[in-house]
């Protein structure tokens, strides 16, 4: 008698409306970092340049520069640390994101698939943005550079945004079961990935007992297929695209299996037990 009748909306004004709501989510995590929006870009955008710093100084003190490839040695410092940089902060994005037991569900527009899009957008705004704004004062103020194929480097860095969020799908699933195992996990695979992403090296380079230790890693082959893209002297011969595309994918498939199986056990208390 007092319920109002509800339009059905098309499958346009459904998508359009998710859209919108994605959107507004998407601002309300880039502020959540800090109150001033600009604030928390610039932010991030201070730990890319510290990270760039830190291993300029430790490459030119252990005098490894003469391992990277020939060019612009800034620019393949970046590419690794840019691509490191996008995987875990989606990783950690999509692992922080708000679960089916959040206040934020008792919203009825609010939903998990939302919650999960929009950290994940939101991770990659921030990046993609420290990343123009990086390159660009560096090719204005320092030195001119060239990207020998940027598209193709971009969709390099769109694959370690994916796979970073595919596996966060899969903590954020198991995350109400065994929330201390996820927090476990998810610090020791950052910091592993220091080193075990390859950034500091080149897969070329690397014997063939070592290369089996880094192959597995699907940031790996991310980050030694953006360097062939972006450098005209380095074609990698023991990555490959595909092999991050196809691991993200079945990583996205099991992290939404998963997710909606924990969405429909979902209890209040979960929230008493992080």
């Amino acid at each position: 008698m007092f319920q109002s009748n509800r339009k059905r909306k098309s499958g346009i004004g459904s998508a359009l409306s998710m859209a919108e709501l994605i959107y507004h989510s998407v601002v309300r995590n880039v502020r959540k970092q800090h109150n001033n929006a600009l604030v928390a870009i610039v932010m991030n955008m201070l730990q890319t340049v510290l990270f760039v710093v830190a291993f300029y100084v430790m490459f030119s003190i252990l005098g490894m520069r003469g391992s990277a490839v020939r060019g612009d040695f800034l620019v393949y410092l970046m590419s690794g640390i840019f691509l490191y940089l996008t995987h875990v902060k989606a990783l950690g994005a999509v692992v922080g994101s708000e679960g089916p037991a959040s206040p934020m569900m008792q919203h009825a527009p609010m939903n998990t698939i939302i919650a999960i899009a929009s950290a994940a957008m939101g991770a990659l705004y921030i990046q993609v943005l420290s990343l123009f704004v990086i390159l660009f004062i560096y090719h204005v103020a320092f030195t001119p550079i060239t990207i020998d194929q940027p598209i193709p480097a971009f969709g390099m860095l769109l694959t370690a945004w994916f796979t970073g969020c595919a596996l966060g799908l899969v903590m954020l699933a198991i995350k109400p079961w065994f929330p201390s195992f996820v927090t476990i996990f998810s610090t020791v695979y950052q910091r592993a990935n220091m080193i075990a992403s390859g950034k500091m090296f080149l897969a070329n380079s690397l014997p063939g007992y070592m290369l089996a230790m880094f192959d597995w890693n699907p940031l790996f082959h991310s980050i030694d297929q953006a360097r062939g893209f972006a450098f005209i002297n380095y074609n990698p011969r023991y990555s490959n695209w595909e092999y991050p595309l196809w691991v993200g994918l079945v990583l996205l498939m099991v992290g939404l299996m998963g997710e909606f199986y924990t969405r429909r056990h979902a209890s209040i208390s979960w929230n008493a037990r992080r």
